[in-house]
């Protein structure tokens, strides 16, 4: 159980996972959370992540911090991809086992699963099947780290869980359309087809592939779930365990932007995995659902976007 002066680690802390979660423990009386910026440590260095944990001996980390990215950044990527998120995770992971942290939680991606898995996707379909093409280096990344966890648990029976979230978005997401996700960067096609005289806004693939999405504040309280008890087993989906079509998803947001143009989809472009539908059974039976729907987190994290319109431009040009 966490206390209000539990040492908490999160790496990652100004991505949008990582400050969903501190914001949560900050609000549930966390005083003594640490956030190191990559700039003042660099996770890939072995001996930078020791040093650091010798340092703030914490009592809890969390691992949000992974070199993320959709279809576009994977497939011109993929060395760094795979090699970056093995060092942040392998540094990350066997510092807190070295220097005896009590809890560790492992962030990881839906996109571990085989491409083909029976949908809803179970915990058990790990390593069942060939993987999505397009992420396979992330996942194998994630995957490693999944085992790491389990490893752990099984030799030194240590209190680590990872958790597998859906497709995440929400407030500081990532709205790059070089680099993105789909949902926001349909956020950012829309709006700006919208200012300029709701111009025709041309989307990847058939629209047909399913997805799940969840806030980034659910997955923020799923964390806090996991911290506050013993868990019965090493890996959980954390999702809403409901989905859409990209068609569909297109036009929610083409709704809560305002754009009235015409959508056109480039059948040329790859839809990745057809469908992407978590089974979240195994979280709920430990007492953990979502909370918040996908048309009430959309205008959440479009109201994020025109409030940080100028910050995402100048982050942009500073590239």
């Amino acid at each position: 159980m966490l206390t209000n002066n539990t040492k908490i680690y999160i790496a990652g802390h100004r991505g949008m996972v990582g400050s969903a979660i501190w914001r949560k423990l900050e609000k549930e009386g966390c005083d003594n959370l640490i956030g190191k910026t990559s700039s003042e440590l660099d996770l890939r260095n072995q001996q930078a992540v020791k040093e650091f944990f010798a340092e703030e001996q914490p009592d809890v980390v969390i691992d949000a911090a992974a070199r993320v990215g959709g279809i576009l950044a994977n497939s011109e990527y993929p060395w760094q991809f795979l090699y970056e998120n093995l060092e942040i995770q392998n540094n990350l992971i066997a510092s807190a086992h070295e220097f005896g942290v009590e809890q560790c939680v492992f962030l990881g991606s839906s996109c571990i699963y085989p491409k083909h898995s029976e949908q809803p996707m179970k915990e058990e379909a790990l390593l069942t099947g060939p993987l999505e093409p397009t992420n396979q280096w992330y996942a194998v990344a994630k995957i490693a780290g999944v085992k790491m966890i389990e490893a752990l648990r099984r030799q030194y029976d240590h209190n680590y869980v990872s958790l597998m979230p859906t497709n995440l978005y929400g407030p500081r997401d990532n709205f790059d359309l070089q680099t993105s996700h789909v949902l926001p960067a349909m956020i950012r096609k829309f709006h700006e087809a919208k200012v300029n005289g709701h111009a025709t806004v041309t989307l990847w693939g058939t629209g047909s592939p399913m997805r799940e999405f969840l806030h980034v504040d659910d997955v923020a309280e799923a964390v806090l779930f996991v911290l506050n008890r013993e868990m019965g087993q090493g890996l959980y989906n954390v999702g809403t365990g409901k989905d859409i079509t990209i068609q569909n998803l297109a036009l929610l947001i083409q709704e809560i932007v305002g754009h009235e143009g015409e959508i056109e989809w480039d059948t040329s472009k790859p839809d990745g995995t057809p469908r992407k539908l978590m089974d979240v059974s195994r979280m709920k039976e430990e007492g953990w659902t979502y909370n918040i729907e996908l048309k009430e987190g959309i205008r959440d994290t479009y109201e994020w976007f025109l409030e940080n319109l100028d910050q995402i431009k100048e982050v942009e040009i500073e590239k």
